[in-house]
């Protein structure tokens, strides 16, 4: 076949070896590119519209693309290298850059990129070090890329951008490349009247740094563009450390107010109204069995689940964690004092700070969208200085005189120069005095968030005060929270006392009843709260190893700017406490709470009690120092030690009175029992009512508990949820009392009985949200978690059910128990099918009925329960229900008074179970902070 191949080609015996040859010979080779070269520069001559003259441009194209992999095979072969040789004395870069910028053809400009990437990756001649080829260069990026070029494809973007960051990194490898690139000229003249104050050196001189704008055109895009282009700014911003020039140039450029503006711009894409909602293919059992409903959206108010939602929210974030990236790489101090700078006028001062201020919970879910975006812009952040920056101007803390930073005077001149810029051009905006946080800061905003009668508004706003008081406690302490300084020679919580107290949780926990394995259960929490304080910052101090001089400092922990607040003291919560009585405020309607509301309740809670220097004392538990035991337990004088000299039997003998002195155990006194102990007690009692008055309680109850254990233990995805018909307000206050999902119910009544014919429902509610480790952007906490792994089965991040990793997410634990078939068990006891069916039936009817919180005034005062008999839901005209004073009152006195809140029994049985759990997870906390602080005296 080489034969005939070559006899009809009438090519030489010797013609692939003369062409091999010629590529190892150099000076054959050479005389190839040369002959390639005066090739191209012959077919641009007489190539008079390369635009309109395809077959020119490819021929062209072709040229390019031979001389390229010419210089990329040779850079792979030993020395010499006559090409690149070549290439770099003749300067061919210069005519090709300015083919490929008057072509108009992207495969013309592809390969001339293509070329200059092959001279700089060749790493000889100096290319990147060399003036000239860097003009060339850059005189064709910004051409190509200009808005007067050919739209470039999308590959072709990336190879350029990929280039630019290149240049980037070996800038980054050996600064004193750097002024092939950046070029210092001083501009002192004004150009067209402009003073010196107008004058904007970033704006009016590109010319002086034009790979640096380049870049910054590129840094909001996605994917690999958008990687480069970022990663390639931040290696040029840790640059200015070693070059005062460049980074007075930084300083006076744009760049930080293009960040600013962009961060707005991709701010004010976020949905003004949003409601915080699950794909209904996708809703976690825990709110199937409840009263939940899915909120209205439109074209103003806007789901959490919309994946346009998403994708904006992503976006912002990853934007603002670009502005983390900038600020941890730059080494400059006036640098990065000018990122901060833009960043608190522009965004906070002008964006983020007014949507706060006009938000509102009755306009449809605008409460709900700033809070969110506010949560998750503290949970994305761990920057110092810009936690500093929103929280302390949100806060409305008290500003300090900052301290002169001794910088270099070139420098400084330049920051006041941009100082002045920005109040100038923040002058235009204001046309009138507007708020500020000293008339309305975010502790406001939080209190008045959670009295509103919104259910959506409560539970986003307690995610923000768990964020808060879990990542950043020390601007809570004087702020949201009403705090008083605990000496440290206080009184100590004995280990009688302790004892005691947890005896009276988990003695709470057990009267709700349940045939469990607690002990496992109770061993699952106290792992979680081991992580959980441990992993607090707070925590970091208390339990870190000690220096040689008995401190313990964490590095990079503080925020370099002045006002920051002071390291933290050893406080509690005083009892008049806003936020403290709020809380109970939610707490006491606790059964008709929304399943949202009740998880973000009891997260913020062991948020409160989770830092390290919080003490618990006098808030959650009852005060040392008011401790007081019976007459019985006083002390006695031990007659085996009377009479005793010895000295050290006096040790002795004191050391054993006190370890009994230690061990007594307190009488606890009504007035002096912390409101919070007393409200759990309350709402325990009130399960001891619904258990008096509701038929089959307890059976309903533990099928409940063995269908969330049935769903963490199954691994099929989710089946899909019937819908119910929308209701007619997202934000209607008397929602929950309307007549009860359907689907909710005949999916539990299906998961308990399986006669009815559809396999159990996979997932349980093993914890409350998700606060701090999220699998993504949008899910670090209920308000704005989406589920995202439906095609696997596993649950949202806010309510784990997994029993897989004993951790946070998992604080809520039900411990595996076999799943009892009700059916099986009627049919054991000689219960025909039919009659297992119409118990299945009278279930479903118990658990649609509506109740309302059980009244308490000297003992449990029992709740009517509508009768089974009469074949209704709700009992018509003439029902009754109890009175706080115990008296039976018609509905016909209820007219012009506010209607009792209801839920269903459906609902009530799972906020039973997120009670218990909360219990046991208290009762866990209390014992490891006992530990793990020291908090506890034994002697």
């Amino acid at each position: 076949m080489d034969f005939w191949s070559r006899l009809i080609a009438g090519t030489s015996l010797d013609s692939s070896r003369g062409s091999k040859n010629s590529s190892n010979h150099p000076e054959k080779r050479l005389a190839r590119f040369k002959k390639q070269y005066s090739q191209l520069l012959q077919e641009w001559r007489n190539a008079s519209n390369l635009a309109n003259d395809s077959e020119a441009a490819e021929d062209i194209r072709c040229s390019i693309q031979d001389l390229t992999n010419l210089l990329s095979d040779e850079s792979r072969r030993p020395l010499p290298h006559p090409c690149i040789s070549f290439a770099a004395s003749k300067q061919i870069y210069i005519p090709i850059g300015k083919i490929a910028t008057t072509s108009y053809n992207e495969g013309i400009i592809r390969e001339a990129v293509a070329l200059y990437a092959t001279l700089i990756d060749s790493e000889e001649e100096d290319f990147v070090e060399n003036e000239t080829f860097s003009h060339s260069l850059m005189n064709l990026l910004v051409r190509i890329t200009g808005a007067n070029s050919i739209r470039l494809g999308l590959d072709t973007e990336v190879e350029v951008v990929e280039l630019s960051f290149n240049i980037t990194t070996k800038i980054r490898l050996d600064p004193e490349i750097l002024p092939a690139w950046f070029t210092a000229s001083e501009h002192e003249e004004a150009e067209g009247g402009q003073g010196a104050h107008e004058k904007f050196t970033g704006k009016t001189h590109k010319e002086d740094f034009p790979l640096f704008y380049l870049l910054i055109d590129y840094i909001h895009h996605e994917g690999r563009i958008g990687d480069f282009a970022r990663t390639g700014l931040l290696y040029i911003i840790e640059a200015a450390s070693n070059s005062v020039a460049l980074e007075q140039w930084i300083v006076e450029s744009d760049l930080a107010t293009l960040m600013a503006t962009g961060l707005g711009a991709l701010y004010s894409q976020l949905s003004r109204k949003l409601v915080i909602d699950h794909p209904s293919n996708e809703l976690p059992p825990i709110l199937a069995l409840s009263d939940y409903q899915h909120p209205i959206t439109n074209f103003e108010i806007v789901s959490s689940s919309s994946p346009d939602f998403q994708g904006h929210m992503e976006t912002f974030l990853s934007h603002l964690v670009f502005w983390q990236d900038v600020l941890n790489h730059c080494k400059s101090v006036e640098v990065k004092s000018t990122l901060l700078e833009h960043f608190q006028v522009i965004f906070l001062q002008q964006l983020l700070y007014p949507s706060l201020l006009e938000s509102s919970d009755v306009d449809g879910g605008s409460s709900v969208a700033v809070l969110t975006y506010l949560r998750r812009i503290l949970e994305a952040l761990d920057h110092p200085d810009m936690i500093h920056l929103i929280l302390h101007y949100l806060l409305a803390l008290p500003d300090t005189t900052p301290a002169p930073t001794g910088s270099r005077a070139s420098v400084s001149a330049a920051r006041k120069r941009k100082s002045m810029d920005l109040a100038t051009m923040m002058q235009g905006f204001q046309v009138e005095e507007a708020a500020t946080p000293a008339l309305f800061n975010l502790v406001d905003l939080i209190q008045g968030s959670l009295r509103s009668s919104s259910e959506q508004t409560i539970s986003v706003t307690l995610q923000l005060v768990s964020v808060i008081l879990r990542r950043h406690h020390r601007y809570a302490v004087t702020t949201l929270l009403w705090t008083s300084q605990v000496l440290s020679d206080g009184s100590q919580r004995t280990i009688g006392a302790h004892d005691l107290e947890l005896d009276f949780l988990l003695g709470l926990a057990g009267n709700i009843g349940g045939d469990d394995n607690f002990d496992e259960v109770y061993e699952n929490h106290l792992k979680d709260c081991m992580g959980i304080l441990e992993s607090h910052p707070c925590s970091i101090g208390l339990i870190a190893p000690k220096s040689a001089s008995g401190t313990t400092r964490i590095t990079g922990s503080q925020a370099s700017i002045p006002g920051a607040p002071r390291d933290i003291r050893s406080h509690t919560l005083r009892p008049e406490d806003p936020m403290l009585k709020t809380l109970l405020g939610i707490l006491a309607t606790f059964f008709t709470n929304s399943i949202e509301v009740n998880l973000c309740l009891t997260g913020a809670i062991i948020d409160l009690a989770t830092c390290g220097f919080m003490r618990i004392d006098g808030w959650l538990l009852p005060d040392p120092a008011r401790y007081v035991y019976d007459e019985d337990e006083a002390e006695a004088e031990d007659p085996y030690f009377m009479g005793l000299g010895d000295t050290i039997e006096v040790q002795e003998r004191a050391q054993l009175q006190e370890l009994k002195k230690a061990r007594r155990t307190p009488k606890w006194d009504e007035n002096k029992v912390p409101d919070l102990l007393k409200q759990l007690k309350t709402l325990v009692d009130q399960v001891s009512a619904y258990r008096t008055e509701i038929p089959r309680f307890d059976e309903l109850l533990q099928q409940r508990r063995e269908a969330f254990q049935t769903a963490s233990s199954a691994t099929s995805t989710p089946i899909p949820i019937r819908q119910a018909p929308p209701p007619r307000s997202s934000f209607d206050s008397s929602r929950s009392v309307s007549p009860p999902r359907i689907s909710a119910l005949d999916s539990l009544a299906q998961r308990i009985f399986p006669e009815l014919g559809t396999p159990s429902r996979s997932r349980s509610p093993r914890g409350r949200r998700s606060q701090e480790r999220s699998s993504g952007a949008l899910s670090g906490g209920y308000g704005l978690s989406t589920p995202t792994t439906s095609r696997t089965g596993v649950p949202p991040p806010q309510f784990p059910m997994g029993l897989e990793t004993p951790s946070r997410e998992s604080s809520r634990a039900f411990s595996p128990s076999p799943l009892r078939d009700a059916e099986t068990t009627l049919r054991r006891h000689g219960v025909p099918a039919s009659q297992a069916a119409a118990f299945a039936a009278v279930d479903q009817s118990i658990l649609a009925r509506k109740v309302g919180l059980p009244a308490l005034k000297g003992g449990i005062i029992p709740i009517p329960f509508p009768s089974l008999r009469d074949g209704k839901g709700e009992s018509s005209e003439g029902s009754t229900q109890g009175t706080e004073d115990g008296s039976v009152q018609g509905e016909g006195e209820e007219e012009g008074k506010v209607a009792e809140k209801k839920s269903s029994v459906n609902h009530v049985l799972t906020n039973v179970i997120v009670l218990q759990e909360f219990l046991l997870e208290l009762a866990a906390l209390v014992q490891v902070r006992a530990g793990l602080f020291g908090e506890v005296k034994y002697v």
